[in-house]
């Protein structure tokens, strides 16, 4: 965690180097979000994806010709669907949306190709805060009969997830040279979010896969 804010640190000052130096562009891109969960030692098997979405406003600032440094702010979908788990006679179906404010700082290459588009492949660390969460359940008792309901819950510790994650992501895409994008990226999280009303046990990480379109100037 200490490296990954000594990171974040050492690149907003690096942007603002570039800054003062001039040439510092910025962009928005927004697209879907393929959400789930990785699980350590639980007794869940691993979740499947669901859908989400995302938008990220961020400053592009040359260090030099071919890489630059990508600190942006972002609101970030995510969660997971869990299947088929039981808690006495029922079986559940548990879809978790979650909406997290992220910070992330990205290293990003760009390759020029023939035209005047560019090809870039990227990462860097991210920490974000929770700001909303809601389980929506489908639950089959033993009759036969189902019930349906939702429920929101809050960020903290001592609740269903911990309120920051730290984590990596990685991108790729291809800009054009009128500053329209096509990019993928993958959310690595690397801390333990499960509070202490997570259902299920062990350790809980945000995993999403996601697909956008962006514009830069």
């Amino acid at each position: 965690m200490k490296k990954i804010l000594l990171t974040l640190g050492a690149a907003f000052l690096l942007t603002a180097g570039a800054y003062a130096q001039g040439g510092l562009g910025y962009g928005i891109k927004a697209g879907v979000n393929l959400p789930s969960y990785s699980y350590g030692g639980s007794d869940l098997s691993d979740s499947k994806s669901t859908v989400n979405f995302h938008v990220t406003g961020y400053l592009d600032a040359p260090i030099t010709s071919n890489f630059y440094i990508q600190p942006g702010v972002s609101l970030q979908g995510k969660g997971a669907k869990f299947a088929d788990y039981k808690i006495g006679e029922s079986t559940y179906e548990l879809k978790q949306n979650t909406m997290w404010l992220e910070v992330p700082v990205n290293f990003v290459l760009k390759f020029p190709t023939a035209g005047e588009g560019k090809i870039f492949v990227g990462a860097g660390p991210y920490v974000s805060f929770g700001l909303s969460g809601k389980n929506k359940f489908d639950r089959t008792n033993g009759d036969g009969t189902t019930t349906l309901s939702d429920r929101e819950f809050k960020f903290g510790k001592d609740e269903t997830l911990k309120g920051t994650d730290f984590g990596v992501n990685f991108l790729a895409g291809y800009q054009l040279g009128s500053g329209i994008s096509i990019n993928a990226g993958y959310g690595l999280g690397l801390t333990n979010i499960a509070g202490s009303k997570f259902i299920g046990s062990g350790d809980v990480k945000n995993r999403v896969w996601s697909v956008g379109i962006g514009f830069g100037i």
